[in-house]
């Protein structure tokens, strides 16, 4: 019986594993630190926050701050209309960029170059912003729900990823033999290529779920009716201003007469940062399988 033999890693190999190993621990702690400190503050006492005496570990446990917004109406609103806008926003983007990136994948597609570069010029070179403000009033989208969802149907930066994919992961003798089958390019599509693409799938639905839900800009711009607010603006009014949800519902009654206001004001911007963060904490384990292999095939010139 052959006796396995192992390679000895060299002394250089060790070292540089050993340095790559404390580069990571080094940037595992600068990302984490901050975030296990905000969720600290946010579930701290008010005055152990405006003492600086929070450092990771919660000191005089409180969920006043999350009580708070709770119980603000607009802020349930914000996070209902936001949920609608990431939904709805990333399902249209991931059917528009899968029927734009898969063609422009196909060695048989008329004029391939001159789309792409149309397509890369976008890029590079846009209207502006009041431009594209009287565009969007044109079509008449201006404080509707629509606004947030169709302007951005498509990143080209995303299709390029997911057509370089297409052209490095489904060869053509694949879509060759099926269509030799009889199968029609729907059955393709359904049959072979979506089927494989389920890697690349899951990277355009984490980046375009996380750009809806941040989303702040052109709500801002092309929003003015309070009850289409997503999250993003109605959390920055209160950042601007934390002191107006306290007063709503009679909060600063219940809350000022332990604590000062002014000290809740900080741990409550804790909180709303929490706040705003969880969804897509939630969402991410669920993508993290096939997000590394999705971008390096992605990435592969093509």
């Amino acid at each position: 019986m052959a006796k396995s033999v192992s390679i000895k890693d060299s002394v250089s190999d060790r070292l540089f594993f050993v340095l790559d190993w404390l580069l990571l621990i080094f940037l595992l702690i600068v990302v984490a630190v901050p975030l296990f400190n905000v969720v600290s503050c946010s579930l701290s006492e008010p005055a152990a926050v405006g003492g600086g005496k929070v450092y990771l570990v919660p000191k005089g446990f409180s969920l006043d701050a999350y009580k708070a917004l709770m119980k603000e109406s607009t802020i349930m609103t914000g996070f209902f209309n936001t949920i609608i806008y990431t939904v709805a926003g990333t399902v249209l983007n991931i059917v528009v960029t899968l029927c734009c990136a898969y063609p422009l994948s196909r060695r048989d597609l008329l004029f391939k170059k001159p789309l792409m570069f149309f397509f890369s010029f976008t890029m590079l070179f846009s209207g502006g912003m009041m431009p594209s403000y009287l565009l969007i009033k044109s079509l008449g989208l201006l404080n509707s729900r629509w606004v947030m969802i169709i302007p951005g149907a498509m990143s080209v930066n995303n299709m390029i990823i997911a057509r370089t994919f297409f052209m490095n992961t489904i060869p053509p003798e694949l879509t060759e033999a099926a269509e030799i089958d009889g199968a029609s390019d729907y059955r393709l599509i359904f049959s072979v290529v979506l089927p494989l693409s389920a890697p690349i799938i899951a990277v355009l639905t984490l980046f375009y779920a996380v750009g809806h839900w941040n989303s702040f800009f052109n709500c801002f711009l092309y929003i003015t009716k309070p009850e289409l607010f997503n999250l993003q603006v109605v959390l920055r009014n209160f950042m601007s201003n934390t002191k107006a949800l306290m007063d709503t519902n009679g909060l600063t009654d219940s809350i000022a007469a332990a604590q000062d206001a002014a000290l809740f004001q900080d741990v409550l911007k804790y909180a709303i940062i929490v706040f705003t963060s969880i969804p897509i904490l939630m969402v991410y384990p669920f993508v993290q399988k096939h997000f590394v292999k999705g971008v390096m095939i992605g990435s592969l010139k093509g």
